[in-house]
């Protein structure tokens, strides 16, 4: 930018004062861009330093920033007595409201951790894209009705389910070979 304004030909009234305000724009900028892979390295190296680094990123759409911010809001899963607590606390599994003689319903809760839900939903647009599992099984959650939201939910629960057995076993995430992939094989 600051390159194209001064090669400009054409002179305007205050070009002068712009350029000047543009120039310290983008000065500015690429401090905050130097910034921001500064705390990324710093990220990156206290993860490197983490046991359950290796386990957490293998699983597709875990980044390692998104492993951080998964250590952060849920440590080494001690205070989670299963996969379906942390999905709970993750705002990925539906809460009971039955009342009376009417059971069976069930809402979305209103009270979750948004930064574990944030974790495993973004998580899940990137397996989107990765993970030709994940692909399949958002596809068929569509393919019986449900909304983009209700998929992508429902990818995100099951991929709870995955990290946490990941973790328990402490082995890296290996994708299940397809049904057709085994009859292929066999």
């Amino acid at each position: 930018m600051v390159t194209a304004a001064r090669t400009q030909t054409v002179a305007v009234a205050g070009e002068a004062t712009a350029a000047l305000i543009i120039e310290q724009l983008a000065a500015d900028l690429q401090s905050v861009n130097d910034r921001i892979a500064a705390v990324e390295d710093l990220i990156e190296t206290a993860l490197t330093r983490h046991e359950l680094t290796p386990v957490i990123t293998s699983l597709p759409g875990m980044g390692p920033v998104l492993a951080a911010e998964f250590i952060a809001h849920a440590g080494t899963l001690d205070g989670y007595r299963s996969p379906a607590a942390l999905a709970a606390h993750a705002g990925l599994a539906p809460v009971a409201r039955d009342s009376g003689r009417v059971q069976g319903h069930q809402r979305r809760p209103h009270r979750y951790h948004r930064g574990l839900r944030r974790v495993f939903s973004m998580s899940t647009l990137g397996a989107l894209r990765a993970c030709p599992t994940s692909r399949a099984y958002y596809d068929r959650k569509r393919a019986e009705g449900k909304t983009h939201r209700q998929a992508a939910a429902a990818l995100s629960r099951r991929r709870v389910d995955v990290l946490w057995a990941c973790i328990r076993d402490n082995k890296p995430y290996q994708p299940k070979p397809s049904r057709s992939e085994q009859l292929a094989a066999a």
